[in-house]
Formats: structure tokens, C-alpha cells, sequence
């Protein structure tokens, strides 16, 4: 049998594989017919009349260009893509020759946003995709491919603000606490491309968007900073947000002149009907094919959700309550006063995590009908957060592992899991981009087990998580075997999280 770090390894490869640029654009984009060419995107039809544009900008968009101008052919006119700085040397060096555009390619491509920050090279490229935009008629197809990341590749303030005139404003807010949301309404604001410019700007020609989805929820406006899509946000919300900060009355002249120049309404819903903006892959996607290929190998597969949000410390505590609460199932005892109270202990705390559309209630109640022999795997996904106490080494994937690792160790100890059947149990999480913090691993697995294992190694784990040294604990522990090592994957929609457990 195959043990549960295969099962494992083999759900996150699958569930990466669906989400992958190629793969995904085969499946969504098609083109048919001769005459008058249509583009097919899953299954709606856009007639081809005259030119055929592509334009994109992320994280993922290499490889998605890559497909699409296979798929597209000499049907395609000409494209602009802005994407991370050295992204196509570390494919190359990667070989992943799939990813990369062809020597003749009609695609030109620019690199910038060091660091994912807007500089100098990003905004040639925003320049380029804004020029290429306002040269297109009525008859033209605009193609745009968006993936997370883009905010950063497609910087173009409204003149006269400069490019560091709007970063050094935007770091001012972060410095005073803002959150990404009001960061993200800011930029948009003072942006000519982002908060439904670029589509506004290619009118009249149809735009088509295909977007890969790294944000909870899959909000149009939010991913990339809405460069296709209405904004639900207006020149109040901006000014409302540097009020609430301070900052109205130190602003550069030229964000003052913008400021006041602008609409005060967002602009009416009716001026994008030009625009077709389609989700091609999301982290929900992901999951589901991680629980088709579960299902296969024989697990009673659940998934939790796909919006997992919150603090690494609150999530692990939430994960290892489950893990108690299947482990009392197995053991016939779920119904029991045990039972009871993890269910409480687990409403309260999902409660606290506001995790979007995830009803609890019904999840616990399809985790008591599973009956107690088959594999339990219990899948998610989102994005959690760390808050930063030690200088050490690691991703939020990796002190996600090691943090419910530890917790499985401690419900041990207090023999909270005493009376059960023995089981064997698995946590893994990873980053479907393949990176997680500035580390080469995606993520870690842990057991149980992992935490007395490390202590007679002389490894003492609540050290190296005071420290958020969670990379250099796995390097060091058993050789690095519990690390998620896949590579850069050329996509991402978040992050996957699972749960294994079986009887021994």
C-alpha cells in the first residue's frame, strides 16, 4: 500500500496540474472556423472580425500566453505581456520549456516589479498594453490574461503623478496600517489602467478576460486590481481612506490635481458590456480535482473550503480539532460527550475566522456520516497569515505544518486522543505557485509523531516557531524529508491544505 505521504504528494500534484496555464487554456479556449473565425472561451462565442489583440499581465501569465498563441495561431495579430523579473531564465533553468513563448513569437515580453513592486520596467510595460489598448477599433478582439501578481506589473498613474509619487503615498498608508483592501482602492484610483481603466480604454473593441484567480472569493474587481472589470469603489472611498489616515493634507500637488479633477460616482455598470471577464481556474477548481483523484485512492473526501483565512496559530487549532474529532469517529465515540464539545470548541473558533461561506454545521454533520471504516481526507484551501515575532526562515505553509504538528503532540500528551482506535494521520500545506515565503519548499508535511521525533533529535519545535524558523527546522529534521519540494509550478491560486487519516 502506498503510504499516506504518496497520497498526498500525488493530491497536491493533481490539484496544481488542473490549474496549470496550459492545461487550462486547452480546456477553455478554443478557435473554430475559417471564414469568420470565433473564438470559443467555455463554450461562448466571440466572433474574430478583424484583428486579433493579446495582451496579460501576473504571475502565470508566461505560460498562459505560451498556450494561447498555440491555440490561436496566425489568428493572432500581436500581444504585450508584463511579467516578474527573471521569470523566463528560472523556467528555463526549471525545464519548463512549456511555459515559455516560441522563438518567433508574436508576444512581446517585459519583465519588472522586482520584489512584486511596481518600478520602472513595469511601467514600460503598463505604457505599451495601455498604447496597444487605445489603437483598437470596434472590430478587434482584445484577449487579456490576468493572474495575481498583475497589480504590481501594471503601473500607470494618471498623469502628472509620477510612479514614485503614488509608491512612496502607498507606503506611507502601509507604514500607517493600512490594510491591502485600502491600499488596493488608493491605487486604483490614482491608476489609468487598473479599476476597469484598461477595458475602458479598449473600447470599442470586444475584450475577452481570462483570469486565474489568487484571491478569496474570486472578486473580478480585486484580482490584479480589476484592470477589466467596473470598480465598486469611487473617488469618496479613496479620499475617505486618506482622512481615516492622515495623509489629505500632505499630498503631492499632482494627486491633489487628480483628486479633484475626478468623478465623484464609480462609472454605471452599462459601460462594460463590451467586456466579458471569465474565471478559467481558482483554488476551488484545484480542490475538486484533488478530491476527485482522493476518491480515487479509496478516501471519503471532504472539502472544508477553499477561503481558509486567518491567523496560522487560530487555523492549526481548528485543523487539529478535526483531526480529534475524526479520530473519535473512528473510535465509535464521536457521538459521545467528547465529541460534543470539540464540535462547540470547533463552531466558536470558525466563528472567530470568518471564514467566507463555510458552514460548519454542515461539514461536521457529513464528517459523522462517514462511518468508521473508510480513509478520512479532509481538503481546503485559502491563504493564512503570519504575524512576524522571530527572524528566522520559513513560509506560512511550512509554520502551518509545524504548528499543527505540534498541537497533534500536545492533544497526545494530555491523552485527549487516548481512548481511540490507532489511526495513522497526515497534515500537509503547500503553495500551488510552488514557492512558500523566500524558501525553495512549497510547504511541509507532519504527523503526530513529528514532534517526539525532533526532541530526540535535540530539535526543540516551540523554539523554532517563537523564532518563525519553520524552513530551517525541516531542513535540519530528518534530512528535509518532511519538506513539499515541487519547483516553481508557473501558476497559483493560493494555497491547498489536507488532512489524511487512516486506520491502522
Amino acid at each position: 500500500t502506498m503510504s499516506l505521504r504518496e497520497h498526498a504528494l500525488s493530491l497536491f500534484r493533481g490539484a496544481v496540474g488542473t490549474v496549470r496555464p496550459a492545461p487550462m487554456l486547452k480546456r477553455a479556449l478554443k478557435l473554430q472556423g475559417d471564414g469568420c473565425p470565433q473564438l470559443l472561451v467555455k463554450g461562448q462565442a466571440f466572433p474574430v472580425k478583424r484583428d486579433l489583440y493579446l495582451v496579460g499581465f501576473g504571475k502565470a501569465v508566461l505560460g498562459m500566453a505560451a498556450a494561447a498563441e498555440e491555440i490561436l495561431g496566425d489568428h493572432l495579430t500581436r500581444g504585450i505581456i508584463s511579467v516578474p523579473l527573471g521569470i523566463q531564465e528560472s523556467l528555463q533553468r526549471a525545464g519548463m520549456q512549456e511555459m515559455l513563448l516560441k522563438p518567433h513569437s508574436k508576444i512581446q515580453v517585459i519583465e519588472g516589479a522586482r520584489n512584486n513592486l511596481p518600478d520602472a520596467e513595469a511601467l514600460k510595460g503598463a505604457v505599451a498594453i495601455q498604447e496597444l489598448a487605445e489603437g483598437l477599433t470596434a472590430d478587434d478582439l482584445l484577449l487579456v490574461l490576468i493572474s495575481g501578481g498583475g497589480s504590481a506589473l501594471l503601473p500607470a498613474p494618471i498623469p502628472p503623478i509620477l510612479l514614485e509619487e503614488k509608491e512612496k503615498l502607498t507606503k506611507l498608508l502601509a507604514s500607517r496600517g493600512a490594510a491591502i483592501q485600502e491600499l488596493n482602492i488608493v491605487r486604483k484610483t490614482l491608476s489609468v489602467l487598473k479599476g476597469g481603466g484598461l477595458a475602458q480604454l479598449a473600447h470599442p473593441a470586444r475584450v475577452v478576460s481570462l483570469i486565474l484567480s489568487d484571491v478569496i472569493g474570486d472578486p473580478l474587481d480585486i484580482i490584479a486590481s480589476g484592470p477589466t472589470a467596473a470598480s465598486s469603489h469611487s473617488v469618496q472611498d479613496c479620499l475617505q481612506i486618506l482622512t481615516k489616515y492622515n495623509l489629505l493634507h500632505n499630498l503631492p500637488e499632482s494627486v491633489e490635481m487628480v483628486l479633484s479633477s475626478s468623478p465623484t460616482k464609480p462609472t454605471a455598470p452599462e459601460n462594460y458590456s463590451h467586456v466579458s471577464n471569465i474565471i478559467l481556474g481558482s483554488n476551488t477548481l484545484a480542490l475538486e480535482e484533488a478530491k476527485r483523484q482522493a476518491e480515487g485512492l479509496g478516501y471519503a473526501a471532504l472539502v472544508l473550503s477553499a477561503a481558509v483565512r486567518g491567523e496560522v496559530g487560530r487555523v492549526a487549532t481548528l485543523y487539529c480539532q478535526l483531526v480529534q474529532l475524526v479520530r473519535l469517529g473512528f473510535a465509535g465515540l464521536g457521538d459521545g460527550p467528547l465529541g460534543d464539545e470539540l464540535r462547540g470548541n470547533l463552531l466558536q473558533l470558525a466563528a472567530e475566522l470568518q471564514i467566507p461561506g463555510l458552514d460548519l454545521d454542515e461539514f461536521l454533520q457529513a464528517l459523522q456520516g462517514l462511518g468508521p471504516a473508510r480513509p478520512v481526507c479532509i481538503l481546503a484551501g485559502g491563504e493564512t497569515t503570519v504575524q512576524l515575532q522571530g527572524t528566522g526562515k520559513g513560509g506560512r505553509n511550512q509554520e502551518l505544518a509545524l504548528r499543527v504538528g505540534l498541537g497533534l503532540h500536545r492533544a497526545q500528551a494530555t491523552g485527549a486522543s487516548s481512548p481511540q482506535g490507532r489511526c495513522e494521520i497526515l497534515f500537509f500545506s503547500g503553495g500551488t505557485d510552488g514557492q512558500d515565503g523566500p524558501t525553495e519548499a512549497a510547504g511541509a508535511f507532519c504527523s503526530p509523531e513529528l514532534v517526539a521525533e525532533a526532541l530526540q533529535e535535540g530539535l526543540d519545535v516551540e523554539a523554532f516557531l517563537r523564532n518563525n524558523d519553520s524552513y530551517t527546522f525541516f531542513s535540519q529534521f530528518q534530512g528535509g524529508h518532511h519538506l513539499l519540494v515541487t519547483g516553481l509550478t508557473g501558476t497559483n491560486v493560493m494555497d491547498i491544505q489536507a488532512i489524511l487519516i487512516r486506520a491502522m
